[in-house]
């Protein structure tokens, strides 16, 4: 980049507006997060981290799901080390027990003259919905607040679903401009799904930035054989096909005509480090003799497919982290340095995610 392209521009009178504000702004944690597939926890407690919260997630007796944070009260080591009894999560060190509210309630060494000590650990509401482990680590009444984000397509046998998890070393803002971005497929090259986008509609409110493209799509799967274009690229014809993207804070929606249904799932973990699930969906509405086959045989077939396209997906995340942590790294040299940005979708989420993280909505 020549030289003169870097010099500093002047101060802006707002500081929200800068990057060095938005690449450094915290979570809105009053919204249901990711933490884990359902599929990940199993009998054996869980340690993951949400916003620089560590957290411990186990099922119960029952199988029930639980989330608290993840240090005992007597020594401060993990209670994810330990193993679950019962209702009750047992730390490793020296036994302690707690049950799902936090309380502790038993020391095996505990005298017949002592007490129980009063310590309560932070429990957070939980739920598991559509193949994830969903948590609310905020401090409003969870009542008032919308539900996770839906995900009807995980278990509607009309969908065959992949699924990618994403890791990279970037603040959270980085990879929703990344998902909102529809004009950087070059870099994915045969992988891309779709191509040409034009913008023509940009919805924005407070919660929400939905962008509205005319596309087009590599593949129409309107034919059984015709899925195998996933696996055959030469097979590929462009065709016209409507491209939305939506960025419902936290996470990421978009729809390629009626063959795919996209998701990214987020838990920010931290401000440099970010942890997503990338959900990929293809609609099998086209096939109506497959809607008439036995139950059977249709669970089958989503079992059999299920994961079939994440190849493509890991592949595309893999050429995706490259560049994001990249941008990281600049910003992290340069935190003052301000790109330019002539994406009209990107300005308005950058504005989304500076609404939310003050609070202001």
């Amino acid at each position: 980049m020549d030289v003169l392209d870097r010099q500093p521009l002047p101060a802006i009178a707002s500081p929200e507006a800068s990057p060095q504000a938005l690449r450094q702004l915290g979570l809105n944690l009053n919204h249901w997060y990711v933490v884990a597939q359902s599929q990940e926890v199993g009998a054996k407690p869980q340690s993951v981290t949400l916003w620089q919260q560590p957290l411990v997630i186990y099922r119960d007796g029952q199988g029930q799901i639980h989330a608290m944070e993840d240090r005992c009260p007597h020594r401060q080591v993990k209670l994810s080390e330990g193993k679950v009894q019962g209702d009750h999560l047992v730390c490793a060190y020296h036994g302690w027990a707690f049950d799902p509210q936090g309380h502790c309630t038993q020391v095996p060494y505990l005298e017949a003259r002592q007490k129980l000590p009063s310590c309560r650990l932070r429990t957070y509401p939980v739920r598991e919905q559509d193949g994830f482990i969903w948590v609310f680590p905020g401090d409003r009444p969870v009542e008032t607040l919308p539900p996770p984000l839906g995900v009807p397509e995980w278990e509607h046998l009309n969908f065959i679903g992949s699924v990618a998890t994403i890791d990279v070393a970037c603040h959270y803002s980085f990879l929703i401009e990344n998902l909102m971005d529809m004009y950087h497929g070059h870099l994915h090259g045969a992988a891309q799904v779709w191509a040409n986008p034009v913008l023509t509609d940009l919805q924005v409110d407070g919660a929400q930035v939905h962008a509205h493209y005319d596309a087009e799509s590599y593949y129409r799967i309107d034919q059984i054989w015709s899925a195998i274009q996933l696996v055959v690229p030469t097979l590929r014809q462009l065709h016209p096909a409507p491209l939305d993207v939506y960025y419902r804070y936290p996470h990421w929606v978009a729809s390629l005509g009626k063959e795919f249904t996209l998701y990214c799932l987020f838990c920010p973990i931290s401000p440099s480090r970010t942890r997503a699930y990338l959900l990929h969906f293809t609609s099998l509405q086209n096939f109506p003799k497959l809607h008439k086959t036995p139950l059977v045989v249709r669970r089958f077939c989503k079992s059999l497919f299920t994961n079939s396209a994440s190849f493509v997906l890991r592949r595309l995340v893999r050429e995706d982290v490259l560049m994001l942590e990249q941008e990281q790294q600049a910003f992290s040299r340069d935190p003052n340095y301000r790109s330019p940005e002539l994406n009209r979708t990107l300005t308005a989420v950058q504005q989304l995610i500076r609404q939310q993280a003050s609070g202001a909505l």
